[in-house]
């Protein structure tokens, strides 16, 4: 009796701890096959708008959590600290953010960022992050 239950103790040892380790989840990587932009990427246009829809809204990045990305303060956040690297493009923070390599993907839900977002925040950090 002694060994049977220490069997199935070990058992459900051995599925806890695989249920444990396998629901682990760091990040999601979105992969963008998009084609590059090479129109002009407006910040007012194309990019604050995004933002305003699905990143500064309540419980976001409205100013209850940094960054705050309100229309008022969203350029000035995103270029004033360490958020946007024109210099490599691809290793933005928020770029990165946004495309899940740096955490949970922002916007969280994949319905509020379809790829193109992502090309044109990528195409307008590699024209210079403007506040066009």
């Amino acid at each position: 009796m002694s060994k049977k239950i220490r069997t199935i103790g070990l058992i459900v040892l051995a599925q806890l701890a695989f249920s444990i380790y396998s629901c682990t989840k760091t990040t999601t990587v979105v992969i963008d096959n998009t084609p590059a932009i090479t129109t002009v990427v407006s910040f007012s246009k194309d990019i604050q708008p995004v933002l305003t829809q699905s990143c500064a809204i309540s419980g976001c990045h409205s100013g209850a959590v940094a960054p705050n990305l309100s229309a008022a303060t969203g350029y000035t956040v995103l270029t004033g600290g360490s958020l946007i690297n024109t210099s490599t493009p691809e290793k933005s923070e928020v770029y990165l953010w946004m495309t899940g390599k740096k955490a949970v993907t922002m916007p969280l839900g994949a319905a509020n960022n379809p790829s193109n977002i992502n090309a044109k925040i990528l195409a307008w950090i590699k024209q210079g992050a403007k506040n066009n």
